[in-house]
């Protein structure tokens, strides 16, 4: 059982959960930027929440099966067909073997996935079958897809054909959002009128980001305070000694445009970082198409420990609804 990729769409590739216990060697997460998009098309044809799928940014693949299957398209907003037929997303739909299955051009949102029933079956690499195509790791042949590559496709569960993901649990895509962030660990070197400043603007998503971070611009530069630069730090204000990054940092090269590191991103660097985008608001993060608007918003770590377990019940809830 397969699938062969026909147009690959943009940046398409083999995503799952992601690979963990690495990053301090330097190899980030990788996997799915939508966890909550990518787990509910897995579970809509039956599959379980972490089987391998196809992650596509703003242009969806075309590709066909070799066998009856049936597939499932979540996240962002797509046009889908089968032999030219439109057919829902959100929704377990039949793929009959040799008829082509179309995505199009986002209408809303950044990142769709495409689960197929039994799972895309790349080998595992560091115990995840993710892409991370910058160290040429895992998926298939450790980059994104091409015209022609052939799938292999694991043993499938039962699937109800029209299983449909509620409206209410599905991905929630807009014009523009508020990210949540917890500041520090290097915040004190921006003056306070500044870091106010940085909450306050408007800021609107670069055509530069990708799964290794988000780059904004459109608000007003930082203004660090006076230093001399410690030994082995840069002569910019915004750059440290290299300290590690988390995922969700929010690092400011030279103090104007601000860089959220995401699921590819490197493990640590040279530049100061600001705070760090909450857990919870990371798959949000990953729907957000170039210019979107987008504002910072500073919370407690206790604000961000309820988000995350909120995020958790709405994962939980989309389980209970889609058994």
């Amino acid at each position: 059982m397969a699938v062969e990729i026909r147009k690959p769409g943009l940046l398409c590739s083999v995503q799952d959960h992601g690979r963990t216990g690495n990053y301090h060697l330097g190899i980030p997460p990788a996997g799915a930027m939508d966890q909550i998009a990518y787990r509910s098309a897995n579970l809509l044809v039956g599959n379980p929440e972490t089987a391998a799928a196809l992650e596509c940014a703003l242009i969806g693949p075309e590709l066909v099966s070799t066998v009856d299957t049936h597939i499932a398209v979540t996240g962002a907003e797509i046009p889908v067909t089968v032999d030219g037929e439109p057919q829902p997303t959100n929704t377990a739909i039949s793929l009959p073997a040799g008829k082509v299955l179309a995505c199009g051009f986002a209408t809303a949102g950044a990142r769709a996935y495409i689960a197929v029933a039994g799972g895309i079956d790349v080998p595992e690499r560091l115990g995840s079958r993710s892409t991370y195509a910058l160290g040429g790791l895992g998926g298939h042949n450790g980059r994104p897809l091409r015209p022609g590559d052939v799938l292999d496709i694991g043993t499938p569960g039962t699937v109800v054909t029209g299983r449909t993901l509620e409206a209410n649990l599905r991905s929630r895509l807009a014009k523009s959002y508020e990210l949540r962030v917890v500041t520090g660990l290097y915040d004190h070197l921006v003056k306070p009128d500044s870091l106010a400043g940085f909450f306050a603007d408007t800021w609107k998503v670069a055509s530069e980001s990708d799964r290794i971070g988000y780059r904004f611009n459109g608000g007003s530069p930082l203004q660090y305070v006076d230093r001399t630069p410690p030994f082995g730090a840069g002569s910019d204000p915004s750059n440290i000694v290299d300290a590690p990054y988390p995922i969700g940092s929010i690092q400011v090269p030279g103090g104007t445009q601000p860089i959220v590191l995401h699921r590819d991103a490197v493990s640590a660097g040279g530049y100061m970082t600001l705070g760090t985008v909450i857990s919870a608001d990371m798959d949000l993060l990953g729907q957000m198409a170039p210019h979107t608007e987008v504002q910072f918003v500073q919370v407690t770590m206790d604000d961000a420990l309820r988000a995350r377990h909120d995020r958790a019940g709405r994962l939980q809830a989309i389980r209970d609804a889609l058994a």
